[in-house]
């Protein structure tokens, strides 16, 4: 028996009656959420329909290499990311890197990565850059942006950057971003996305640095996987679910199993669909969440389009919201000496853009990044792949903390949501994932032991 098993063995006597809880959704959530779990001494199951676990963070091959189907990036100042990591023995196989910005604006590729870049740059005038630098600054030195949940964010930009700069700058990037649903967010939406670039420099530390782990996050879950087993959490992967009640969920095959808890994981339409039972009200809440979805082609490139990490879009003729060029930032022996391309497209439910074809979209990227960047040729692409998620990101709307948030309960005896729409004033990265498991971790615990009393008494009757 190993060291870790030898501490979850005392770690069981201890617990002679512990809770068994079943959490739908194998992503980062619901695996933060298991470990967490286990280590307050529960009994823990995850479901994942998907053959594999990892939701946003899974791999997938392109061009023989195995990366990222989305790109992901740690920060200096990603506490609870890192804690993972480390906790995995990977926080010393973090490469760090500094990184440039561009801007893609009235058809040129600007640098925006310094001081110098940003007072040359030509698309606002002197006093529209003091503006948009007072806004910035402003935001990141708000420490909660629950108060900007009651302004539209159109408006508290307009307050603070000016019209010009809202409508050269800001009204772009939040269409990049949200599409039409921009006119439906409160300020706190780009307070958070502000908020974290700028959290390094309000911990203190000097320098804003990007980082990936060795091997990207396939390496991760693999080391998570592993990590799991060796605590006797039980992962089961390629099985849907199809209905959860108090005390069972019943898979997709017709299986039904037994918990003294079950937590939702998976987004606010899934609940609603898994858990018929639930209230009117409590049905309309969670229908009420405006989600954003996302279309990701990626290209795996002979030669770099430019030098920056991540190139700003304001043009609406480009396609695609911005350019992440992923071996600015890893190394490219890492993917054979290639260039790795994020093109993302962020879309709302009802765009028609999810009624293209795969070979569609990669058409018409590979046509605007011909316009953009004139050294680039189609001929230069080795490897495509497309990535899609109908529901990615939970819009922040106008008091959406008291709104829609959903709460942790449900009207369903020992039925429990834990998802990414209870991350209000935050945006949604890894690391924002596993602060929310963590801190939901420690609020189910009082519900847990009443629900195990009860499961208990149950059974005995019977």
């Amino acid at each position: 028996m190993s060291a870790q098993q030898q501490d979850q063995h005392q770690q069981d006597q201890q617990h002679p009656q512990r809770a068994h809880v079943g959490i739908v959704g194998g992503g980062m959530l619901g695996l933060g959420l298991a470990l967490r779990l286990r280590e307050q001494g529960c009994d823990v199951t995850v479901f994942e329909g998907a053959a594999r676990v990892g939701g946003l963070t899974a791999a997938h091959d392109i061009g023989g290499v195995t990366w990222d189907k989305f790109y992901h990036v740690t920060l200096l100042s990603d506490a609870h990311l890192r804690a993972l990591l480390d906790e995995l023995g990977l926080g010393d196989s973090i490469h760090w890197r500094t990184t440039r910005t561009g801007f893609y604006t009235d058809g040129h590729l600007y640098s925006f990565s310094s001081a110098i870049d940003f007072a040359l740059f030509p698309a606002l005038s002197p006093i529209d850059k003091l503006r948009l630098g007072y806004t910035i600054l402003t935001a990141s030195r708000i420490p909660d942006g629950e108060a900007l949940e009651r302004i539209p964010v159109v408006d508290w930009l307009t307050t603070l950057s000016g019209r010009r700069t809202v409508e050269r700058i800001w009204l772009p990037l939040l269409r990049a971003k949200l599409g039409e649903n921009y006119r439906k967010a409160s300020a706190s939406f780009i307070w958070a996305i502000i908020a974290r670039l700028y959290a390094a420099r309000r911990s203190g530390l000097k320098q804003e640095m990007f980082g990936y782990v060795q091997g990207g996050y396939d390496a991760v879950l693999r080391q998570l996987r592993d990590y799991i087993a060796a605590r006797g959490i039980e992962l089961v992967t390629g099985r849907p679910v199809a209905e959860v009640d108090s005390g069972s969920l019943k898979l997709a095959d017709g299986e039904t199993r037994a918990f003294d808890a079950i937590v939702l994981t998976v987004p606010c339409g899934r609940v609603n669909a898994l858990c018929p039972q639930l209230t009117t009200e409590e049905r309309n809440r969670l229908a009420g969440v405006v989600y954003q979805g996302v279309v990701c082609p990626s290209l795996l490139l002979t030669k770099p389009l430019a030098n920056y990490y991540v190139t700003n879009i304001t043009d609406s003729w480009v396609p695609f919201t911005g350019v992440i060029e992923m071996t600015t930032l890893v190394d490219p022996a890492t993917f054979g000496g290639r260039s790795l391309v994020y093109l993302p497209r962020y879309l709302a439910q009802d765009d028609p853009q999810w009624g293209k074809s795969d070979a569609e979209l990669i058409a018409e990227s590979v046509a605007a990044l011909e316009r953009m960047y004139p050294n680039f040729k189609r001929d230069q692409v080795v490897a495509t792949q497309v990535a899609r998620v109908r529901e990615v990101l939970a819009v922040t709307t106008l008091d959406y903390s008291r709104t829609l948030a959903p709460p942790l309960t449900t009207s369903i005896p020992g039925v429990f949501i834990v998802n990414s729409a209870q991350i209000v004033n935050g945006t949604l990265n890894v690391n924002e994932t596993l602060a929310l498991a963590t801190r939901q971790a420690a609020a189910l615990t009082p519900h847990l032991a009443p629900q195990l009393r009860r499961t208990r008494s149950a059974v005995s009757v019977a």
